[in-house]
């Protein structure tokens, strides 16, 4: 029989995370609540989750530094972050220090369950499914999260790699700002295309750091971006 996949819930609000594992058992999810952060640390340690739900703020700990530091620590871990408020400068931070995905709360509880179930879908690919994405002098892995320029690693941001995952995974053909909006977030939250051009750049800049000599993505004027290996 196949194993639930195991959901982490750090937050202080005890009746919207029971609500929340109510939801997953549901799904046919297994759950597991926590109230603090030293609690959050120990679970992921020991209980090994397939995904993370973390609430920002929580009574013993910042849930941004929380993030940052389980996203070194578990590169492949599935990481949604929750709080109430809502600042879209906040929901910026989170993915940029290592979420996969940021909601406000209050929420609506299908579209919690909607990104959540996409979530566990990215971080347990099909068996027929490729979990490398190679490249002449470019390896992404998308189990490990991890991107090699060679053999030399490309340190990025959460937001840098999902761009470079829908781009590398369409070699050849050009992506919408828009796409690329919906592939670091899907949902309500859509970055203004401004944002998207800076997260390229940055994108761009440490690849050609990585790879002197190669530019990997280039500019389609009317239409967005397009990854060409060369």
């Amino acid at each position: 029989m196949e194993a639930k996949p195991l959901v982490l819930i750090v937050d202080d609000d005890a009746e919207l995370s029971a609500m929340v594992a109510t939801l997953f058992e549901r799904e046919g999810w297994a759950p597991h609540g926590v109230l603090t952060g030293g609690d959050g640390e120990r679970a992921l340690a020991e209980l090994r989750p397939d995904a993370v739900l973390l609430d920002v703020m929580l009574p013993d700990a910042n849930g941004f530094d929380l993030c940052r530091r389980w996203r070194a620590a578990h590169p492949g871990l599935g990481l949604l972050m929750f709080t109430a408020r809502g600042d879209s400068l906040d929901r910026v931070l989170g993915l940029e220090i290592g979420a996969d995905d940021y909601l406000p709360k209050p929420f609506e509880p299908r579209e919690l369950v909607a990104r959540v179930r996409a979530l566990l879908r990215r971080q347990a690919p099909d068996r027929g499914e490729a979990t490398l994405l190679r490249f002449e002098g470019l390896t992404i892995d998308l189990l490990k999260r991890e991107v090699l320029a060679h053999t030399r690693a490309v340190s990025l941001t959460s937001v840098e790699y999902k761009l470079l995952v829908a781009l590398a995974g369409a070699p050849g053909q050009a992506l919408s700002r828009e796409a690329l909006s919906e592939a670091v977030q899907a949902g309500s939250y859509k970055p203004q295309d401004r944002t998207v051009d800076v997260q390229v750049a940055r994108l761009r800049r440490k690849l050609r750091g990585a790879s002197p000599g190669k530019e990997w993505v280039d500019t389609v004027r009317g239409e967005g971006y397009v990854f060409v290996p060369r």
